[in-house]
């Protein structure tokens, strides 16, 4: 395969990684925006962190983006600011649930409505708004341990970004591998030890591009729709699952918690950093067999989901058996 693309597919995300590491640097460094992450019972860090690394991320990538014209739909750019906005307040101040998912629920309604509704109808805007909103939070639950979340960016995003290439959407891919470099800047600070956390203002913004990127890709014809969820679903599962299991033993799933699997990973024994590197081993075989699938025929994709979802069953059976197990001893 013989790719042609153009220079903006490297200086974008070469513009979004500088830019990106050296605000992240800024705001380690500096005392004009500092907010620290404290330590609490559910945290799994034992001193104070900066955390609104997310800030430096989204500068680098909204930097790229529009020195380098990218084109994307307006509902994007607006969901993204009032996103960014509300999740920096909320990593200050602390705001209510409700007021959090109203704004993260009229950025995922707009998008929505103005590329799916005239086609698709009110049905698959509703359907498609929680989508958006539930990978907006689960970006954040899974953005719990040093390196996860950001290995996560740069792999999910890079896919993205290699797939619209092989498939001749230069601008596409510069797009994605826009967020892929800043989360490699970001990700040098905060692979442990974790020098700073992305908090909100990072984690909700980017779970709402990994789900409006995904639809825009297969609205463009780039992909089918399975293809980002798996690319995405070690966090997508543990997410989900976890927080299912959360609502049917009665607890409020919102609540913060120590019940993901990569939190039972990492307090068993194996820390951050190798939680992160086994993570980072199963995104990029997720990826890599994502990739492969799309240019295989229906039923190859429909058995390799068949696979991975067989794999992160046997994966959380035997989590839940090593925790009950582990439980019983103390």
């Amino acid at each position: 395969m013989v790719l042609e693309f153009s220079l903006s597919v490297v200086s974008a995300p070469l513009l979004s990684f500088v830019v990106a590491f050296f605000s992240i640097l800024w705001l380690i460094k500096g005392k004009a925006l500092r907010v620290l992450d404290y330590p609490n019972s559910r945290s799994l860090h034992a001193v104070p962190v900066p955390r609104i690394g997310g800030i430096g991320l989204m500068c680098g990538v909204l930097t790229a983006w529009i020195l380098f014209s990218a084109v994307l739909p307006v509902s994007v750019w607006v969901g993204i600011s009032l996103l960014l906005v509300i999740s920096l307040i909320d990593d200050i101040w602390s705001l209510p649930i409700w007021c959090r998912l109203l704004i993260h629920s009229l950025a995922a309604a707009g998008f929505s409505t103005m590329l799916l509704l005239d086609m698709y109808g009110w049905v698959a805007v509703f359907l498609t708004s929680i989508v958006i909103v539930w990978m907006s939070n689960l970006y954040n639950f899974m953005d719990g341990s040093d390196g996860l979340a950001g290995g996560m960016t740069v792999i999910g995003f890079g896919y993205y970004g290699l797939f619209a290439l092989f498939s001749g959407h230069n601008e596409f891919a510069m797009i994605n591998f826009s967020i892929a470099a800043a989360a490699m800047a970001f990700l040098l600070y905060n692979f442990y030890p974790a020098r700073i956390f992305m908090g909100d203002v990072g984690a909700i913004p980017l779970g709402f591009l990994a789900a409006v990127l995904g639809i825009l890709g297969w609205i463009d014809g780039l992909w089918s729709l399975w293809l980002p969820l798996l690319i995405f679903s070690p966090f997508i599962m543990d997410s989900t699952v976890t927080l299912i299991k959360r609502g049917l033993r009665g607890k409020k799933i919102w609540q913060a918690h120590c019940e993901h699997y990569y939190q039972r990973v990492l307090r068993s024994g194996l820390g951050h950093r190798n939680t992160a590197l086994l993570s980072y081993i199963l995104m990029l075989a997720v990826g890599a067999s994502a990739m492969w699938a799309a240019y295989q025929d229906s039923s190859v994709q429909y058995w390799i989901s068949v696979i991975w979802s067989g794999i992160y069953l046997t994966l959380m059976l035997v989590s839940d058996r090593y925790q009950r197990h582990y439980s019983s001893k103390e």
